[in-house]
């Protein structure tokens, strides 16, 4: 069965740094979709991050771009998000999403994770950040 597991949330203060990692398997990693989504109580889901592990393109959401990095492991089969200079309207709770077996793009799979259109999704990572 697939399974996404997220890891590396925790509490920090403004202005400090995290790494979120999201371990997938049960499908075939390769020429997939790979997404973060983030919720805060009370709000919208917002899209984050995606990449397409074909080539490892990647995008990033206008509201984090310059502070928040998407990446990947293949031999792992991880992604990970980096996320830099933190400030507290980025607490929530943040998913990993994937859609399997697609020939697309960083921006088209960023596109499907905004739609709704990703397979599978985990329980999650909380982030919560102090003034």
């Amino acid at each position: 069965q697939v399974q996404l597991v997220e890891s590396g949330g925790g509490s920090v203060q403004a202005g400090g740094s995290l790494r979120l990692s999201c371990a997938a398997s049960g499908f075939t990693y390769s020429n997939s979709c790979m997404g973060w989504f983030r919720q805060a109580p009370g709000k919208e889901r917002e899209g984050v991050a995606a990449i397409w592990t074909g080539d490892g393109s990647a995008y990033v959401a206008d509201s984090v771009k310059g502070r928040f990095t998407i990446s990947q492991d293949i031999a792992k089969n991880t992604v990970y998000l980096q996320m830099n200079s933190l400030n507290p309207e980025d607490t929530a709770m943040y998913y990993c999403a994937a859609l399997p077996s697609v020939l697309g793009s960083g921006d088209w799979c960023y596109r499907r994770t905004v739609a709704g259109g990703m397979d599978y999704w985990g329980k999650g990572t909380l982030v919560t950040i102090s003034s």
